[in-house]
């Protein structure tokens, strides 16, 4: 598949990114979960949402693909002990910057108001986006993901070991290899992906850009951000939390924590549902989506 990507500075950095138009469609960001670049999206889901009117546009988070790389290794334990004696840690950048960088795109692009969707760590990029950034916002969606509460379920350790895991080395195949064993560790259980299907996804993310240097920076940001829960209380958005049933990375409770903290939000839980988007769930997700956002433009219009 061809793609049209260009670079914009945006939030004083350079951001990677591509818009599928059309320019007159409903704008849509998509955000990236943890490490993961803009090529993790899958194709089914973009088309999808292209098909019923959406102006899809996605992009690398600071730190990970063609985006504009930081500097800093932070110290993860002293990041933690910072958050739970109630003091700043000491991070090259926290969620809200990354959150930042997204409404800049937008501004970037000439775009003034935009329905909003992030999966996993997007997710928490997204409710930081509402609470910071309401204005800017017709519609969020938080996939796989959690308000960081103190007391939500934890991953199992299984999930943990395959998410902070690195490769041997970064030879394209070790990496490929290692990325494909950790991902059957938390993909959806009813929905596995062929394995010929798998190596061509992370294939797609190492050849567009490996840089395991910026996942502990994007780790000290979701570590130094705390909890949310206070803060989403804010929240007066349409607002549609999805979770799976499933998912032992960011278990449903994550999501069941969201949509009680965002009041009138959305939730939909579904079964066999893991920490990934399988293709054949892709038309379900085109659905909720297009539903909140049309019902959050009448209920603008109304306004």
């Amino acid at each position: 598949m061809s793609v049209d990507m260009k670079t914009i500075k945006a939030n004083g950095i350079t951001i990677n990114y591509e818009d599928r138009g059309p320019a007159d469609g409903r704008p849509l960001l998509l955000v990236n979960g943890y490490t993961s670049t803009m090529m993790s999206w899958p194709v089914a889901l973009m088309d999808g949402l292209k098909a019923r009117g959406f102006r899809v546009i996605r992009y690398d988070n600071r730190d990970v693909g063609k985006s504009e790389k930081l500097k800093g290794i932070p110290d993860i334990s002293l990041v933690a002990k910072a958050v739970r004696e109630g003091t700043k840690p000491d991070i090259p950048y926290t969620l809200s910057d990354m959150a930042a960088d997204g409404m800049g795109l937008l501004d970037a692009l000439g775009i003034s108001q935009a329905h909003i969707m992030g999966i996993s760590m997007g997710g928490m990029i997204v409710q930081s986006m509402a609470i910071n950034h309401p204005e800017k916002i017709i519609s969020a969606t938080s996939i796989m993901s959690s308000t960081g509460g103190p007391d939500v379920p934890r991953a199992t350790d299984a999930a943990m070991v395959a998410l902070q895991e690195r490769p041997t080395s970064g030879e394209r195949e070790v990496v490929l290899r290692h990325n494909m064993k950790g991902r059957r560790v938390y993909q959806s259980p009813a929905y596995p992906m062929s394995d010929e299907a798998l190596y061509q996804k992370c294939a797609t993310e190492y050849d567009h850009m490996f840089y395991p240097e910026g996942a502990s920076r994007q780790y000290a940001a979701i570590i130094g951000d705390g909890s949310r829960c206070e803060r989403l209380k804010s929240v007066k958005l349409p607002f549609l939390v999805i979770h799976g049933n499933d998912d032992p990375l960011v278990p449903p409770g994550g999501g069941i924590d969201t949509a009680k903290y965002v009041a009138g939000s959305k939730l939909v839980l579904i079964d066999g549902m893991g920490h990934d988007l399988p293709v054949e769930l892709c038309p379900r997700y085109v659905e909720l989506i297009a539903e909140l956002a049309e019902s959050a433009e009448r209920k603008a219009a109304a306004e």
